[in-house]
């Protein structure tokens, strides 16, 4: 079974393929190591840690640039591509095509545009089948921002059929959350449904209950990682036990050895 088939497969797994995001080599290797056969990107956590705003179309060069880092490893690479970066489908295509050559198995594409509105959803559908006529086996999650953006929640599911129709292999639709929303949009839409999971919702088995066969984790782990640092640090200001610091953190040999392919030796504390 090749990378791209298997990938696929996943999605079709007794419970939903639980996909976490990382946003450089050390978090990708890091969940790698922890038995995840497949990592995504964040597009947030890529973009804030070049001090770019996520949505924007701005990291068009860096989420190709770690895709090449990340694809044709240990794991299954799908990578967060916004909207494409661009309202061209030649160019979204040809976008896709050199995250493809990279080694990346999947694309996630959001109709949701730099503006905070909506893209037309038969524009979004020109991408989708540009994509996939460009390169046929990789799998294309298209995302519709109708609930994330909280307008146009009509729209929900026509726009999931007109992508499904374009020849999308799963649909995407974060901020929904209600179970029985949840339950109706797996049901009506013959693809697997991919949700966005949120802390104290519902548990991953009960999404594969509704019928939702992928469950991403976004930006969570890139924000958990943030709010870490920020209590670590004024932990040790506060005067606290050095014990309760930093509990769990990887060594730095352990961060020199997931930030390179090739595995590099400890040479200092920074």
């Amino acid at each position: 079974m090749d990378s791209r088939t298997e990938f696929a497969a996943l999605h079709d797994a007794p419970t939903p393929l639980l996909l976490p995001n990382a946003w450089d080599h050390a978090s990708a290797s890091m969940l790698a190591g922890a038995g995840f056969r497949a990592v995504a990107t964040t597009s947030l956590g890529v973009a804030a840690a070049v001090g770019q705003p996520d949505g924007a179309r701005l990291t068009r060069a860096e989420t190709l640039r770690l895709a090449g880092l990340l694809g044709g490893g240990d794991f299954l690479l799908s990578v967060d591509a916004e909207d494409g970066y661009s309202d061209d489908p030649a160019e979204v295509a040809d976008f896709a095509r050199r995250l493809a050559d990279a080694g990346a198995v999947g694309l996630n594409l959001e109709d949701g545009r730099p503006d905070g509105s909506l893209a037309a959803p038969e524009l979004h559908a020109a991408k989708i089948a540009a994509v996939k006529a460009a390169v046929p086996d990789l799998f294309v999650n298209a995302r519709t921002d109708t609930c994330w953006l909280d307008r146009q929640h009509a729209e929900t599911l026509p726009r999931l059929r007109a992508y499904r129709d374009a020849g999308a292999d799963g649909v995407f639709v974060p901020g929904v959350a209600d179970p029985r929303r949840i339950a109706l949009l797996a049901a009506e839409i013959d693809l697997p449904l991919n949700v966005l999971y949120r802390p104290g919702g519902p548990s991953l088995a009960q999404l594969g209950g509704l019928g939702v066969r992928r469950v991403s984790l976004g930006s969570l782990l890139y924000r958990a990682a943030l709010g870490a640092t920020l209590a670590t640090a004024t932990a040790i200001r506060e005067g606290r036990p050095a014990d309760e610091c930093g509990q769990g953190a990887p060594g730095y040999a352990e961060v020199q050895r997931l930030s390179s392919p090739h595995g590099v030796e400890a040479t200092s504390a920074g």
